[in-house]
């Protein structure tokens, strides 16, 4: 089984490289709801909606529902 928050962890600085998302702070996975918490510098969060999605379905996801 992937480790849904490793790759949240893992995906943070990468898309903290983008322009889109310099200000991105962290990634958070909800095994229980599914979802993924975008947190910013500024304190705005976002939600992606990662249900039954596989490592990668969840990185396409989590970008199209952030940026």
């Amino acid at each position: 089984m992937e480790d849904k928050q490793k790759i949240c962890d893992l995906l943070v600085p990468v898309l903290q490289e983008t322009r889109n998302l310099k200000d991105l702070l962290t990634l958070d996975y909800d095994a229980e709801k599914e979802v993924v918490t975008a947190t910013f510098l500024n304190g705005a969060e976002k939600h992606a909606n990662v249900a039954m999605d596989s490592g990668t379905s969840m990185i396409r996801d989590i970008i199209a529902q952030i940026v």
